[in-house]
């Protein structure tokens, strides 16, 4: 018969996926001969079993449940529900991985109107009938549904009576009266008497413990944190012990570590005459740790021999709870300790020089994606707590923006002259915005996705944004943000975390982050080990910067159009689309030429001797018209053209799926003097610059003659200033039409190099709009359709076999050829790792996110090891 029940002794720590990390630990802490309340856990097997058969429990449970009880009764000396000296019990949930305040925890189970006397014969009335009346809220709430408001209204009046205003000032009498009331509470609000019969107490919890695991919060959690493929909750079964039976009695939780800081110092919280949720409640304020050392040294003493004892056995700063009662202590549990990314960093580094670790743990305890907090300003965590979550939308850009809000660009630069700080708010950005982007302190749409204008934008500027927030109504001309009943004018304070993609109400205080001596070593470590090279999306020399900084080696995506948006240049651009003859539009294009190329060059100077993969002219030209009636009467009169002009135009490049359409290396067929300007201009800052090396990318390939036509452009162009590939400049293709991953054989034989654009390929592959997805996809990984949003992180089993068919046939055709990945999946931990699976060169990303991926890349390679 299968075993669903172990006791304690019979556990140890590497069991975590059948006894959950909480009972795993405490099966470990035991058979450590550290002092744990005795117990037993029902498996996370129990549980998927349970929900298997339609919520009932797998044969031979309950017996085992049974036995393992008539153990722990014998072992203690006591027995569930006795009159006389009553075993009482906690009935906890435990998950293979934590998952804090998401399931549910009964404690006191197993008193009634008999065992009660029989506590209280042992201890005395007061603390018996509040031991009662706390197990009568708990299973209540818990268990049988009653919402916890109900039992507080009771004990407000019981005080209000009384003239007293702390729970503690009530007496035993008082207890009596507000147990008694607790049960007329359950039976009005639950339909039926609260269960008398103990074991009956313990059937409901267990089953309570288990219909947790798939309550909204559990689910939520999940979801956020991409927890995928545990079996369920484990349910840990253990006597109770109190820390509420006087001042020699006392809860408290600690940790090994500061977890804010990282400090190896011994850190922690404790309440003397008190039940653990009374610590974390906030009713009563806690005191330090150290004090207790003054006020009971032996159990101080202890306490550090065995916090001590238990880093060096786990080798991970730990989070313990512990009970004192009547002078002796208990350990309830430890589990690895939530840190902030700061003190992860300062942990993971001090460890390896403390000798507990060496460098390849180091570089596997640090979670990639928390080093985003370091990066950019982040939101005060104890005001962020406190603040009001207006809605939630996309983490187009990550860090913390707090500003009054506005509705246009015009309006952001205004009152930034001024010296105010702004939130632009926008239905969607376009090119028009730009100064006022530049303006403001972070950027709110309504519509777009992650590879919006806005989006991108932001990453570029370094701003934060928040994009794609359905649940924000924007109306521009009222001037007007609308959140359900929530109603914001122009000028209100609002806050972004771009890195969570909150939007929060009034301003939150900001923190600066902080590179420590820490940061760079433990990236030093990361660069030793990691195969993958790391690159930058970058279209300016401050981006190429900032991202060389943080150690980037080479551009991996120049996005040539962003160089096209701002002042004079946007107008030779739209002076370009508007020419009805190819002189009218080479005139327009000569007035680009040396804009491009003094832009390059600036990247060249950055980068020098690095590579600079420049991709050419890529977005449909519509994006590069204006949309607004002011905007059209404006661009009329500076190209000094008609305004139906204008209007006949956009009507004519018009199209209904525009990231299918006309764009990409579409754009350089039709029109190969935009490919002649942009070769010139690469080619002409190489020339004038120190080791360049530029590689230029054929966007949105999907039959290799494209890649000829557009080839022989710029090997045309190249030719006339006696420059040869392979030693001047290199040509390379991005994939991202499925068709070029498919015929990637054809491809290769004919590139220096080749690089995934997953943004299009996803979209593409998976049929979804990058930009509309956010309706459905949301309920679709809710619903597990998909275990990740696919535009954060590459869909491995669909987009993901593409590129490891190309990534085969390339190889086989052309073994030197550099493969890479240059959409935003670049910097994201779970992609990265998949890179390196497949055997690409390179990854590129934000410049912001280049720690992130180096990381990553490291990890993969232990991983693999």
């Amino acid at each position: 018969m299968t075993k669903w029940v172990y006791s304690f002794t019979e556990g140890k720590k590497e069991m975590k996926q059948v006894l959950g990390g909480k009972g795993a630990n405490l099966a470990e802490m035991t058979s450590l001969g550290i002092p744990v309340p005795s117990g037993f856990i029902v498996t996370t097997e129990a549980c998927a079993e349970f929900y298997k058969l339609g919520k009932r429990y797998p044969e031979g449970l309950l017996t085992q449940v049974d036995e393992k009880l008539a153990e722990l009764e014998k072992k203690m000396g006591k027995k569930l529900g006795d009159p006389q000296d009553p075993l009482l019990v906690s009935v906890r949930s435990g998950a293979a991985i934590s998952m804090p305040g998401m399931m549910d925890t009964v404690l006191n189970l197993g008193l009634n109107d008999n065992s009660v006397q029989g506590l209280a014969k042992k201890s005395n009335e007061k603390f018996a009938y509040d031991a009662y009346r706390r197990f009568i809220n708990m299973f209540g709430d818990v268990v049988m549904g009653v919402d916890h408001k109900y039992f507080e209204q009771v004990l407000d009046k019981v005080k209000e009576t009384k003239g007293v205003e702390l729970d503690t000032e009530l007496d035993a009498q008082d207890w009596k009266k507000v147990c008694a009331s607790y049960k007329e509470v359950v039976k009005k609000h639950a339909g039926k008497l609260f269960p008398n019969d103990p074991k009956e107490q313990l059937r409901m919890g267990i089953d309570a413990v288990f219909g947790s695991w798939n309550s909204k919060r559990a689910i939520a959690y999940r979801r956020i944190h991409n927890i995928t493929g545990l079996n369920g909750t484990a349910v840990n079964v253990q006597t109770m012990v109190f820390g509420n039976l006087g001042e020699t009695s006392g809860t408290g939780v600690c940790f090994t570590r500061n977890p804010s800081t990282g400090e190896n110092k011994f850190y922690g919280e404790y309440l003397m005459n008190a039940q653990g949720e009374d610590v974390v409640a906030g009713i009563r304020t806690p005191k330090h740790i150290e004090e207790l050392q003054k006020q009971m040294p032996e159990i101080y003493d202890e306490l550090v021999k065995i916090y001590k004892k238990l880093e060096k056995h786990y080798k991970e700063m730990q989070d313990m709870e512990f009970t004192i009662q009547d002078r002796k202590l208990y350990l309830l549990q430890t589990r690895t300790g939530k840190r902030t990314a700061a003190a992860a960093l300062r942990i993971a580094v001090e460890m390896e020089e403390e000798g507990l670790i060496d460098k390849r743990t180091a570089i596997m305890k640090i979670d990639p994606n928390q080093l985003d907090q370091l990066l950019h300003k982040r939101l005060d965590p104890i005001a962020k707590e406190k603040a009001e979550v207006l809605a939630k939308g996309l983490p187009a850009s990550p860090g913390a923006a707090v500003g009054k809000i506005v509705f246009t660009a015009d309006r952001a630069g205004e009152l930034a002259q001024e010296g105010e700080k702004v939130i632009l708010v926008r239905t969607e950005t376009s090119p028009e915005d730009i100064e006022g982007m530049h303006a403001a302190q972070g950027i709110l749409t309504s519509r777009g996705g992650m590879t919006s204008h806005a989006a991108v934008v932001a990453r570029g500027m370094g701003k934060p944004c928040v994009a794609g927030c359905s649940d924000a109504v924007i109306d521009e001309d009222k001037k007007l943000l609308k959140v359900g009943s929530q109603k914001l004018n122009e000028l209100d304070s609002i806050t972004l975390d771009g890195s969570t993609g909150e939007v929060i109400k009034g301003a939150v205080p900001v923190v600066d982050p902080e590179l420590s001596g820490n940061f760079a070593k433990l990236m030093g470590w990361a660069d030793e080990y990691r195969k993958l090279k790391i690159k930058t999306n970058a279209d300016t020399p401050h981006d190429a910067q900032v991202a060389k900084g943080f150690g980037a080696e080479g551009i991996g995506l120049c996005r040539t159009e962003h160089m096209f948006f701002e002042g004079d240049r946007i107008k030779a651009v739209r002076e370009m689309i508007l020419a009805e003859t190819l002189q009218g539009r080479k005139k327009a294009l000569a007035k680009l030429q040396p804009m491009q190329k003094e832009d390059f060059k600036g990247l060249f100077e950055v980068m020098a001797g690095l590579p600079v993969i420049i991709r050419l002219l890529d977005p449909p030209l519509h994006e590069f018209l204006p949309k607004e009636d002011e905007d059209i009467t404006q661009a009329a009169s500076d190209l000094g053209v008609d305004e139906q002009k204008i209007r006949d135009t956009i009507s004519n490049l018009h199209e209904f799926n525009p990231m299918l359409g006309f764009r990409g290396c579409r754009l350089g067929i039709k029109y190969p003097e935009i490919t002649e300007m942009q070769a010139h201009a690469i080619l002409d800052a190489a020339k004038e610059s120190k080791n360049a090396i530029p590689w230029i990318e054929v966007p949105l390939v999907g039959n290799v003659k494209e890649y000829y036509i557009v080839r022989d452009i710029v090997e045309k162009v190249a030719k006339e200033k006696g420059m040869k590939r392979g030693k001047d400049y290199w040509m390379g293709s991005m994939i991202e039409v499925p068709r070029a991953a498919l015929t990637a054989e054809e491809i290769a034989g004919e590139c220096d190099f080749m690089s995934f654009g997953t943004n299009d390929l996803t979209q593409m592959t998976c049929g979804f709009s990058r930009d509309d997805s956010g309706k459905f996809l949301k309920p679709y990984v809710e619903q597990g359709i998909y275990d990740r949003d696919p535009f954060q992180s590459i869909d491995q089993t669909g987009v993901g076999k593409l590129m490891e068919i190309c990534v085969k046939a390339a190889r086989k055709v052309n073994p030197k050829i550099e493969l890479g990945i240059c959409g935003e999946h670049g910097g994201e931990p779970e992609s990265v790792k998949f890179c390196h699976r497949i055997g690409l060169n390179d990854v590129s990303c934000s410049p912001y996110r280049v720690p992130i991926a180096r990381l990553a890349a490291a990890q993969a390679v232990l991983e693999e090891k």
